[in-house]
């Protein structure tokens, strides 16, 4: 069992096939994540490196805990406190981690095509954990991977993305992921957070949140990413929330059922209300649950192995 790629450095080179092949080998890995012992050792002979260039607290524990669960060695990487805060490039620290005969490396950074860069230089599969506004894969994969278990083929269902579209690499990744598997995306967002170029990419613009509500099966809620915002983009938060927020009086008029989804973490109160990101529509905990198993398939399946383990 393999991928068609050497890495994961975006959705957008993975075919299809790739994507239903990781959701399989995920299926066998939530069965592994419900056992008492809830390990196998299909990766104990390899070494993965967590190399994180940018701040991270979910990302960076789901990968080291899909890395353990396999049974893998793992060497957590901060940019800070280490030789790049003294002026080391990325090419000289990786090629010294890759001399200590390291297999993998999952790679965070702020510099959109950083991973695609270190890709051409080295010999270790890499795993793109978001490379500054560009892609987040595996976020992308677990969120489809969440909708296909609540709803089932994602073919024809409708998903809103909604809030920071510009600034977000989990929009991207989400929009080349769900139209491969031909689910109808729509984004929703103030018009200085959506791109000019953004309907070429085959998905619906709407500005009126409500009317994308009301439109769609599922939403998946962004963050308001204002440390990537070198300008105002709008009035004040509370604007944002009065005009682009979701409270469940909102979910209630729609007379129907939405899942809502987000990738945290939550601006509470901006974004998502508490009674709508603790509500039964909610499935942000399913989405970290299967954060674990997606990575754990990922990381398995460009190791080349060919067992799962017991």
């Amino acid at each position: 069992m393999s991928l068609s790629v050497k890495h994961l450095l975006g959705i957008k080179e993975l075919q299809t096939q790739d994507i239903e092949q990781i959701f399989q080998t995920a299926d066998n890995f939530k069965q592994v994540l419900q056992r008492q012992i809830k390990k196998v050792p299909a990766l104990r002979d390899t070494t993965v490196v967590n190399l994180f260039f940018e701040n991270s607290t979910r990302t960076r524990i789901s990968f080291e805990l899909a890395e353990k669960r396999l049974s893998a060695d793992t060497v957590n990487f901060s940019a800070s406190g280490s030789s790049v805060s003294k002026g080391e490039t990325l090419i000289d620290t990786v090629n010294n981690i890759l001399a200590m005969k390291v297999d993998m490396i999952v790679m965070r950074h702020s510099a959109s095509g950083a991973p695609w860069f270190l890709a051409q230089h080295v010999d270790a599969s890499i795993i793109n954990a978001g490379d500054g506004t560009n892609e987040h894969p595996t976020q992308a994969l677990l969120d489809a991977y969440s909708i296909r278990e609540k709803l089932g083929d994602l073919k024809g269902k409708r998903v809103t993305i909604i809030g920071d579209i510009m600034h977000s690499r989990v929009a991207l990744s989400n929009i080349f992921c769900l139209n491969k598997l031909g689910a109808e995306v729509t984004v929703s967002g103030p018009p200085t957070l959506i791109p000019k170029y953004i309907q070429d990419l085959g998905v619906k613009v709407e500005y009126d949140v409500k009317k994308a509500l009301q439109n769609c099966d599922v939403a998946n809620v962004l963050r308001i990413q204002l440390e990537r915002q070198h300008k105002p983009l709008f009035s004040t938060l509370r604007e944002y929330s009065l005009y682009y927020g979701i409270n469940k009086d909102m979910l209630d008029s729609l007379q129907k059922e939405i899942l809502i989804m987000h990738p945290g973490p939550i601006n509470r109160g901006v974004e998502l209300n508490s009674d709508v990101a603790d509500s039964a529509n909610s499935i942000i905990l399913d989405q970290v649950e299967n954060g674990v198993a997606i990575r754990m398939a990922v990381i398995y399946l460009l190791s080349g192995k060919t067992a799962l383990g017991e």
